[in-house]
């Protein structure tokens, strides 16, 4: 695939106004700004010898350029973003005028297996965040953790917490494209904070609204916390390697299993489809597919059925 192509306006504008939604309104990160502008510019680049712009690209076309992908070797999930992205242009485009159809809707792309993301168990997390020392960090880390662990933040809004996002046991968490959402917090995360407070007073600057801070009186950053939390794993002898990403997962399977509630566990994720927290918390389908037949009132099967 030429990737240094020229391309006409017919394709470069939809892409740039596409991207600037994105940026402004979904307010999406940088890294996935780039990935949409370079998926979008390669697809351009194979569809605009074939024909004059995105306008006229067919579900033929689409088929062909995942064809293309595989006959290239790339793997399943990367065939599968380049679609992805396809589809998301298209919506956008057809948000802004009603004659265009999205030639990409319903064309499926390679399967793969998606690796569950694995937890640590009960005794595992008691066993992390066991800390006994007394030191000012290890104060603040024990904060983090029980945080991250009691109400499943993803380690950017984990970051991001300030001082007065935590109120009468809930916190208030900016997630994924801006959404808002409030999550309890346990009596042992508020206990954990509690004791951060004081110390934090000798870590900031006046005004600062971070509830976590660094030894440089700045909000603390990504890469600082999964360094800590994996010096922590060590150090509390976990056998598997620890990071931020753990402990959400951790805090969701542990509240799917207790409850089974998984549409609680969706809001409180901050997920936007179930299809997302069924990957996330290693749902059992069949033992869905059992609640299902049992409870609902156009599933139960009768007794004298054969």
């Amino acid at each position: 695939m030429n990737h240094t192509v020229e391309l006409t306006e017919q394709w470069t504008a939809p892409i740039a106004a596409f991207i600037q939604y994105v940026q402004y309104e979904r307010q999406y990160s940088n890294h996935t700004l780039t990935q949409y502008q370079l998926q979008l510019n390669q697809a351009a680049a194979y569809f605009h010898t074939l024909c004059s712009g995105w306008h006229s690209v067919t579900p033929e076309l689409v088929r062909r350029y995942s064809m293309s992908l595989r006959a290239k070797q790339l793997n399943p999930r990367s065939i599968n973003v380049k679609l992805s992205c396809i589809r998301s242009l298209y919506k956008f485009l057809q948000r802004r005028q009603d004659d265009i159809s999205n030639p990409a809707q319903g064309l499926k792309g390679p399967k793969f297996q998606k690796p569950l993301p694995k937890n640590l168990d009960v005794d595992q997390m008691a066993q992390l965040l066991e800390i006994q020392e007394e030191d000012e960090l290890a104060l603040r880390d024990k904060a983090m953790m029980e945080l991250m662990y009691s109400s499943g933040l993803r380690i950017s809004e984990l970051v991001n917490v300030n001082v007065h996002d935590i109120r009468d046991g809930e916190i208030r968490v900016v997630g994924k494209g801006s959404k808002e959402r409030v999550v309890p917090v346990g009596r042992k995360a508020l206990e954990a904070i509690q004791a951060w407070m004081p110390i934090r007073e000798h870590f900031i600057h006046p005004g600062e609204l971070a509830l976590f801070v660094s030894k440089r009186k700045t909000r603390i950053s990504v890469r600082h916390v999964r360094a800590r939390m994996k010096t922590w794993g060590i150090r509390q002898g976990i056998s598997t390697p620890i990071h931020p990403h753990k402990l959400r997962h951790s805090f969701a399977s542990h509240v799917l299993e207790s409850s089974g509630d998984l549409r609680a566990v969706q809001e409180m994720l901050g997920h936007s489809s179930l299809s997302a927290t069924q990957v996330y918390t290693h749902v059992d389908f069949q033992h869905l597919a059992k609640v299902y037949d049992k409870a609902h009132p156009r599933a139960k099967k009768q007794k004298n059925e054969s």
